[in-house]
């Protein structure tokens, strides 16, 4: 056993505890928080809003999460909330109470969640695995993923990291290796980027052009979309419910947009801001946004 590993705990008891609590099989790799960042109050700040953000989310069904880890593995929790934050209806039961239907319920609910947020496999940070056997680290990672798509004006505290330990059980022994993870955005990283470019000059010293610029936008717009047999004429509110958005990129990367992933004809704001989200995350995927935009 490698001395890193035995660093990470401070107490004999701790050690102890973890092994019993975390078998790990042969050949098996697991990516955890080290006991000693349990008490890191940014940490402790960000579970309390997941949870008062959950609870609030869902109080008019009577749902009550105390527990990130204990309420959240089964699927039913996270059930409710897609169906709520997104209008998506799932094809699985409300409540699942075997091992495996709650397996099953939950690989529905993850593939619904990877899809909607436009996630690569590889770019998933939880497992149905993982979830499912209540790792927090991952639990975290996957509720501020769906807090920032579908509430983005929920104020998570920034740049909260935790330290962890990936362990693996090889032949000779469990191998180790520590490392910081961030949860949420490290801000130091944002404000170091550019704050003024063209535009803010534009505003700021040349208001008098801008009915003139809006004038060229509308007819690069009109351009594109007008294939469609759309026609926008008010730069500001037909762009609000992200679906002229949506069009545009796909006429202009040369791509259909399968109709089951946007509201077409939004009926909710929650609708609006998932069509604004979703242009968002195909801009930035694109190489074509490389900086934050509030989608509200």
């Amino acid at each position: 056993m490698e001395p890193d590993f035995l660093n990470a705990f401070t107490q004999p008891a701790a050690l102890n505890q973890f092994l019993a609590e975390n078998v790990i099989a042969q050949g098996e790799k697991k990516k955890l928080i080290k006991p000693t960042s349990s008490n890191n109050p940014k940490l402790e700040e960000l579970k309390l809003l997941l949870i008062d953000w959950i609870n609030t989310t869902l109080k008019e069904e009577h749902i009550v999460v105390r527990s990130l880890e204990e309420d959240l593995y089964d699927g039913l929790v996270l059930h409710h909330l897609l169906e709520n934050l997104g209008s998506i209806k799932l094809d699985v039961d409300k409540i699942a109470l075997t091992e495996k239907k709650q397996r099953q319920k939950l690989s529905v609910i993850l593939e619904a969640v990877a899809k909607c947020l436009q996630l690569e496999e590889s770019q998933l940070k939880w497992s149905v695995e993982s979830i499912f056997t209540k790792d927090l680290l991952s639990t975290l990672h996957l509720l501020v993923a769906i807090a920032k798509h579908f509430k983005p004006s929920l104020a998570m505290p920034p740049n909260v990291q935790v330290e962890t330990i990936t362990i693996e059980n090889t032949s000779r022994g469990l191998k180790t290796a520590n490392a910081v993870e961030y949860i949420t955005e490290n801000k130091e990283n944002l404000e170091a980027q550019p704050k003024d470019d063209a535009f803010d000059e534009l505003f700021s010293r040349a208001p008098d052009k801008l009915d003139a610029v809006k004038k060229v936008f509308l007819q690069f717009v009109n351009q594109h979309v007008g294939k469609l047999g759309l026609n926008v004429k008010n730069v500001e509110s037909e762009f609000a419910d992200g679906v002229i958005l949506l069009l545009l990129i796909g006429q202009l990367e040369g791509y259909f947009l399968n109709l089951r992933d946007f509201f077409l004809t939004p009926a909710s704001t929650m609708e609006m801001l998932h069509n604004v989200n979703l242009a968002l995350d195909l801009l930035t995927d694109g190489g074509l946004l490389n900086f934050s935009v509030n989608s509200e």
